[in-house]
């Protein structure tokens, strides 16, 4: 069995980023990376290696990533590539989705969303959602150590429920963060 590369903070920024894009594309460079060219550079070679990003042609001068002859061609996030960002494009959304829209206070940050289907039994994704559903929600901390991921994976995996359209409420009153799904 293959051994899965670790992913770099870089990676992991250029990934996410490719997948809330409707067309799955790394370019445009995220913002909080623009300034980073010789990094991405070496990031993306290892991406294109192991299938998580594809070259694609494109005529958005934007969204090229180097020329071959004449033809323009572009960087964007294969099924795997998501698979590694706990983003599964496959899931679709129920016939009438859910939504709702819970009130700010002090110290909350509320995102708005349609609520799906709990994730798949079983997998990292749904103990991270099960987490989450407790009253007191949970840590950063709380859901590296269960899922044993690092920090930035698990950033990236609530990234992705958001994606899936779960509506993710992050509340910090005493400086510690906790995360909790919307009822």
């Amino acid at each position: 069995m293959a051994r899965l590369f670790k992913l770099t903070e870089l990676q992991l920024i250029l990934l996410a980023a490719a997948a809330q894009r409707s067309d799955g594309s790394l370019l445009p460079l995220p913002e909080q990376v623009s300034d980073q060219g010789v990094r991405i550079r070496k990031a993306i070679p290892p991406l294109l290696k192991h299938v998580l990003v594809e070259e694609t042609s494109v005529t958005d001068p934007n969204c090229r990533w180097r020329q071959d002859g004449d033809t323009c061609l572009g960087l964007h996030i294969t099924s795997a590539g998501r698979v590694r960002i706990a983003v599964d494009e496959t899931e679709t959304a129920p016939e009438a989705p859910v939504t709702t829209d819970v009130p700010a206070s002090a110290g909350t940050a509320v995102v708005t969303e349609t609520i799906l289907p709990a994730t798949p039994p079983g997998s990292k994704i749904a103990m991270v959602a099960q987490l989450l559903r407790r009253d007191d929600g949970a840590s950063l901390d709380e859901l590296v150590q269960v899922t044993g991921w690092l920090p930035h994976t698990t950033r990236a995996a609530l990234t992705g429920l958001r994606k899936k359209g779960h509506a993710i409420i992050r509340s910090g009153e005493t400086g510690a963060t906790r995360y909790h799904l919307a009822a």
